[in-house]
C-alpha cells in the first residue's frame, strides 16, 4: 500500500494517478531520456521508493532503489549508476553525509530531495557536491524533468558530437571535453563533477571575458530554478579548491567586483 504521506507530499500526483482509469503515462510530459540510464533513488520511504521507481520505470528509465546508505553503497558496488536522487533526511548518514562521500569517490551526479527549503541547506548540499536540489513537495514531473536535463548536460541522453575543438589547454593544465576530463600540470587526473566540469568548460571557452553569474549559468547550461544566487559561487569555489595552489588568492578564476568572474590564463585549443 503507497505512504499516506505521499498524498501531502504529491497531491496532484496523488490524485491524477489515481483516477479510475487513468493510466500513469496521462500525466506524462516532455520527451524520455535514453531507456538504458539508470536511476538510483535513496530514500527511507518505502512508499515514495515504490511510486518513483514505477514512474520511472513506466518512462523507460532503469531504476534502483535503496533505503539508506548501506543499501545505496551496495548497489554502487555491482552496478553502474547516471544519476542518483538522495534524499537528505536518511536514518544513519544523512544524506548530505553520503553526498560528501559520494563525492570522494564518483563524480556520478546527484540531485537531493529535501522537505527542507532553507537556503542554507541548499547550500550545504552544493558544497557537499550535488548537481541540483529539489524540495518537497514536488511533482515527480518535475523531477523527472530535472533528471533529463542533468543527464543531458552529463552527456548521457545523447550522442556526443565530435567538434574540431575537443581538447584545451591552459596553464600547464589539459581538458578533454570529449571524455570529460581535467588533467593537472602534474599530470594527475583531477576528478570533477557534472556541473563543475561544464562551468570550467565555459569559462575556457571564454578565456579573459569577464562573465557575469546570469552568463555563466546560462552559457554552462544551467537551470535557473537550480541556480539560486550562490550556487556559480559555491561551483567557483569547489573548482578553485581543486586547482588553484593558494584558493584564497586564485590566479586562474578571478573575481571581478560588481561583475561575475574572468578565466584568466591564455587557452589553446585543438
Amino acid at each position: 500500500m503507497k505512504s499516506k504521506a505521499l498524498a501531502n507530499i504529491w497531491p496532484e500526483f496523488y490524485r491524477v494517478a489515481h483516477l479510475p482509469g487513468m493510466t500513469w503515462l496521462a500525466i506524462e510530459t516532455g520527451h524520455l531520456v535514453k531507456s538504458d540510464a539508470h536511476i538510483l533513488i535513496v530514500d527511507d520511504d518505502k512508499g515514495i521508493r515504490d511510486l518513483l521507481q514505477e514512474f520511472f520505470q513506466k518512462r523507460g528509465l532503469h531504476t534502483s532503489v535503496a533505503a539508506d546508505g548501506t543499501e545505496m553503497e551496495a548497489i554502487l558496488r555491482r552496478a553502474q549508476v547516471d544519476l542518483i536522487v538522495l534524499d537528505v533526511m536518511l536514518p544513519g548518514k544523512s544524506g548530505l553525509e553520503l553526498c560528501r562521500d559520494l563525492r570522494a569517490q564518483y563524480t556520478t551526479p546527484i540531485i537531493m530531495l529535501t522537505a527542507v527549503t532553507e537556503t542554507t541547506d541548499r547550500v550545504v548540499g552544493l558544497e557537499m557536491g550535488a548537481d541540483d536540489y529539489v524540495p518537497k513537495p514536488f511533482d515527480p514531473r518535475e523531477l523527472l524533468a530535472r533528471i533529463r536535463a542533468v543527464l543531458r548536460r552529463n552527456g548521457t541522453t545523447e550522442p556526443k558530437r565530435a567538434t574540431t575543438k575537443q581538447i584545451y589547454r591552459f596553464a600547464g593544465w589539459t581538458m578533454d571535453c570529449s571524455r570529460r576530463r581535467l588533467t593537472a600540470p602534474d599530470d594527475v587526473r583531477v576528478e570533477l563533477t557534472m556541473a563543475e566540469f561544464n562551468l570550467l568548460q565555459t569559462f575556457v571557452k571564454s578565456a579573459q571575458r569577464v562573465l557575469t553569474r546570469d552568463q555563466l549559468i546560462e552559457l554552462s547550461g544551467g537551470d535557473s530554478d537550480y541556480s539560486f544566487d550562490r550556487s556559480i559561487d559555491i561551483l567557483v569555489s569547489r573548482l578553485r579548491r581543486k586547482m588553484e595552489d593558494d584558493p584564497k588568492t586564485p590566479k586562474l578564476i578571478l573575481t571581478v567586483r560588481s561583475g561575475g568572474y574572468q578565466f584568466l590564463p591564455e587557452t589553446t585549443s585543438e
